[in-house]
């Protein structure tokens, strides 16, 4: 008897060729029992499993195949035997499972697809249409179909397009995810990416993106199975889709490790514990070696700081753990700072983008105020300044310039470390030699690191005294218009610095326009690099604080174009002067009260008192407003909205919904607004950015909620997001003209449908709306008791008034006494409707207050016939909910008054009047209170 188990394979290999399958069996089963390496007992059990399938004895065939399995989990051969097993025993959905993974190993082999196909029609059949295992399976099989097309490079494109978004969508899906998952869908999406066809890569990554979202368990499995580097390499790719997508793929797992998100409960997936730190850890190591990297393009470098923006610092200064934060700093700062040191004009530049350096800026400035403490603070200094010391060097100028380019950066991030830097040793000095340099690349850094030190919040004296003079010099002797515009940029804002544009206007000469005209000039000419233009804006966004400036700026309609144009480029800077320059055009900036009697003091002690410039008066700005609603502002500030996060300052934000608000000033102009994207623009300038920009983004939303049909203005579910906004300007910190037209915006959003009624009950600006009803201000009062006429409609609101302990009902009640003719309607609305729709609150309107009954009757007596029809279904209701209510009302002078208009003549304008007051009689006579009317 043989002993050795390959001897002992090649006897079964034989006798199964001579389809001696019973002897097979046999040798493979003495091969078994002495084998002991792992690889050929997978073999033998394969082999075994071959000649069960030939004898039909399906179950030892399905056994045999598994553990092959357990063995190799990839074993073909093993999964196809068992699929054939599995589908003779009856399990189908088993059977379709391991056919699918050997499809998915050879997506080639027509046999597989062949049997897939078989399957799936046997398994449809089998369960039928409906239920979840229909459901499953044709999921599955849906995955497999798509995964079968994009691979097949013959397929057509439209056909592939087709299954690459259906696929995106089924990932976004729970169910869709984990069918994907669950059927080795990974590992083609692999296969997907390595295609290097663009379209597969998109759709692979958008796929694998929304398997990633709000599941920790699958999302670490995908970051493992990828692996982080393959998944940064993808994002260092130069093409904006791709890398975009890839950088949302790395956000949906970092937002899983960081337990953000929707975390649902997964079963087993769930429960068990994943170390999230060390890959998180990883993630941000691979983010920071790929700021360095030359492979990586110039839009894999911003996303590479957008993520570190995004998930670095904390989200709540509260939360204690500033961990990350430190992290990074002490392993990555100086990748940072190298980054912002970058000067794109030399050789060996990085690849780079317009917002690479910027984003880079923003980053740093983030992760210092992120810092804790002082030591902190004074560690991140440390690493800066060796750094740049340590690229310093009087004999290398390149090295010099790039040392200069990072004190310029860290000046755009956090601004008081700046001034720090600029007090080094040999910061200053080199700044000047730079500026007196031959080669304009020097003056070029040079001067831009002169405009990032000469703000208000500079200490560093120097460049406030003698910057103007270098200045200058510069653009007075350069012939690049490169430098000359970053030269009048530095000059605008050192005058600004100053607190003068004294300096400025004697070098133009005494005509800002000049230098207006020709930062027009640079704007419109698109020869000029996008870089350098935006110099231009940002001279502009100085420059229009001369009224007659901005006069001709708004009439320059290329120019208005060229600028509307460049602020979709999404550049931070860019951003901030548009708003800038539209808030100057619009006068939308904050203004000194003038007081008579100061004026007149001062020109009494022959003080010089700065009169208010002719074209800085209402009509002026009237005019100036129009002209940019026609350019079309609306549209460009729509799109600096949508811009990204991380580029769009709170101090834009402001800027921008003050421009908003002015937009909105005249009635006539909220219908263009609106048109243009207005309305959807204000709602996150309203939540989001400083209190102050939220207030005027809320103040112009009321505006615009005050006229127009919500329907359009706010289409869909963007209403109700609205709501929060108006409620937050019902506050008494708030001014009149707000607090007016938040009500007169909710009286309009109350009065169109039940959910924003309770919407509007929800924001708890139930109490804010009472309060206003007391006001003394006769306009306040009234838009707020039109409101709660509105919202009387709804229950809860109802609830409120049966409630015990308030006077709510009161109040309404003494409102419609008022002398106001228009409270008086408003009020006696919201009572007819409470009374009608609440029977307690009939008898308790009875109780709150002694003068019910005699303003009851003055209402049906009212000259006004909306008035006295309010007042004479409050009476009908009264009747209809008690026979004593009802008997206490005849005795009283109202019968008369009932009586005297029921017995009136039909008339077609007052019939409605007539028609109520005869069936509060009619209701009396049913309870047997009075008697027919006589006709003698």
């Amino acid at each position: 008897q043989m002993e050795d188990p390959i001897q002992l394979k090649e006897e079964g290999n034989k006798y199964f060729q001579a389809k001696d399958y019973e002897k097979a069996i046999q040798s493979y089963t003495q091969a078994i029992k002495l084998n002991k390496d792992k690889a050929l007992q997978a073999v033998l059990y394969r082999n075994r499993a071959a000649c069960f399938l030939k004898k039909e004895e399906h179950a030892k065939a399905a056994s045999d195949a598994s553990r092959a399995i357990d063995i190799n989990a990839s074993d073909i051969k093993a999964l196809y035997r068992r699929s054939q097993a599995l589908e003779k025993l009856g399990k189908l959905d088993q059977a379709f499972k391991d056919a699918q993974k050997c499809a998915t190993i050879e997506p080639r082999n027509k046999n597989f697809q062949e049997t897939l196909r078989r399957l799936g029609a046997n398994i449809q059949e089998k369960v039928g249409a409906g239920g979840a295992l229909h459901v499953q399976f044709s999921t599955d099989l849906r995955v497999q179909k798509m995964f079968e097309i994009l691979l097949d490079e013959n397929s057509e494109k439209e056909k592939r397009e087709k299954a690459a978004n259906n696929l995106v969508v089924l990932g976004r899906e729970e169910a869709g995810a984990e069918r994907i998952f669950q059927n080795n869908g990974v590992s083609l999406l692999l296969q997907l990416i390595e295609t290097k066809n663009p379209e597969l890569i998109l759709a692979a990554v958008r796929t694998l993106s929304g398997m990633c979202t709000a599941h920790k368990a699958r999302a670490t499995a995908i970051l493992h199975h990828l692996g982080i580097d393959s998944i940064c390499a993808w994002m260092s790719v130069d093409n904006k889709e791709i890398s975009l997508a890839v950088c949302n793929l790395l956000q949906s797992i970092t937002d899983c490790l960081l337990g953000q998100g929707k975390e649902e409960q997964h079963g087993k997936a769930e429960a068990v514990v994943l170390d999230t730190k060390k890959d998180l850890r990883m993630i941000t190591m691979r983010l920071l070696d790929m700021l360095v990297s030359k492979k990586v393009s110039g839009q894999g470098r911003d996303q590479a700081l957008n993520l570190l923006n995004k998930n670095i610092p904390r989200k709540d200064l509260k939360d204690l753990d500033n961990s990350r934060t430190t992290f990074v700093i002490d392993n990555g700062l100086k990748k940072v700072l190298k980054v912002v040191g970058q000067i794109p004009e030399l050789p060996d530049c990085l690849p780079l983008t317009e917002n690479t350096q910027l984003t880079a800026s923003v980053l740093l400035n983030k992760l210092y105020d992120d810092l804790r403490c002082d030591p902190e603070r004074d560690n991140y200094r440390l690493i800066c300044e060796d750094y740049i010391k340590s690229k310093i060097d009087p004999q290398d100028m390149d090295k010099t310039l790039h040392a200069i380019q990072m004190v310029s950066g860290v000046l755009q991030g956090p601004f008081d470390l700046g001034n720090k830097l600029l007090g080094m040793k040999g910061v200053m000095e080199m700044m000047v030699a730079l500026c007196g340099s031959e080669r304009e690349i020097d003056q070029l850094v040079a001067v831009e690191a002169l405009i990032h030190a000469s703000t208000k919040l500079s200490r560093a004296t120097f460049i406030i005294s003698n910057g103007v003079t270098l200045l200058k010099e510069i653009y007075k002797k350069t012939k690049n218009e490169k430098i000359k515009i970053r030269a009048l940029v530095g000059l605008c804002k050192l005058g600004s610095a100053g607190g003068t544009d004294y300096g400025l206007r004697q070098f133009a000469e005494g005509s800002m326009e000049k230098l207006a005209r020709q930062c027009r000039k640079w704007l419109c000419n698109t020869s000029i690099d996008t870089r350098t233009r935006k110099w231009a804006v940002e001279g502009l966004a100085y420059l229009t604080l001369d009224a007659d400036v901005k006069d001709d700026f708004v009439e320059d309609e290329p120019a208005l174009q060229a600028m509307f144009e460049l602020a979709k480029t999404s550049d931070k800077t860019i951003l901030y002067s548009v708003a800038s320059a539209l808030v100057n055009c619009t006068n939308s900036y904050d203004t000194k009260e003038v007081v008579p009697e100061l004026v007149q003091l001062a020109k009494f002690s022959k003080q010089h008192v700065p009169e208010e410039h002719p074209k800085d008066k209402k009509d002026f700005v009237v005019k100036r407003v129009k002209r940019l609603l026609k350019a079309g502002v609306v549209s460009a500030l729509a799109c600096m909205v949508n811009a990204d996060s991380a580029l769009l300052t709170d101090q834009s934000k402001e800027l921008m919904a003050r421009v908003f608000l002015a937009l909105c000033e005249d009635p006539k102009d909220r219908g263009t607004v609106v048109a243009q994207g207005g309305g959807k623009a204000l709602i996150p300038l309203a939540v989001e950015g400083t209190d102050v920009g939220k207030i005027k983004a809320s103040h112009a939303l009321a505006k615009i909620a005050a006229i127009s049909n919500p329907d359009i203005a706010f289409p869909g579910e963007r209403v109700y997001e609205v709501v929060r906004p108006l409620v937050s300007l019902l506050n008494t910190e708030r001014d009149g003209l707000q607090n007016y037209e938040a009500l007169l915006g909710l009286t309009n959003f109350s009065g169109r449908s039940d959910k924003l009624r309770t919407k509007i009950v929800k924001e708890k600006a139930l109490p804010d709306i009472e309060n206003y009803m007391f006001e003394n201000h006769d306009q306040l009062r009234q838009a707020a008791t039109e409101c709660m006429c509105n919202l009387v409609v709804n229950k809860e609101v109802q609830e409120r008034f049966v409630a015990d302990g308030n006077d709510r009902l009161k109040l309404v009640v003494l409102l419609c006494g008022e002398d106001d003719e228009k409270v008086q309607v408003a009020a006696a609305g919201a009572l007819a409707m409470l009374t009608a729709a609440q029977k307690k609150l009939c008898s308790k309107m009875t109780e709150v207050t002694t003068q019910w009954l005699e303003i009851l009757q003055r209402l049906c007596l009212h000259d006004n016939a909306e008035v006295q029809h309010r007042g004479l279904v409050i009476a009908f209701n009264l009747i209809s909910a008690d026979t004593e209510l009802a008997k206490k009302l005849v005795e009283s002078e109202l019968l008369e008054i009932l009586t005297y208009i029921g017995k009136k003549e039909d008339d077609p304008k007052k019939q409605h009047i007539i028609d109520v007051a005869r069936d509060c009689l009619t209701r009396c006579m049913d309870y047997g209170l009075i008697k027919p009317l006589s006709h003698a």
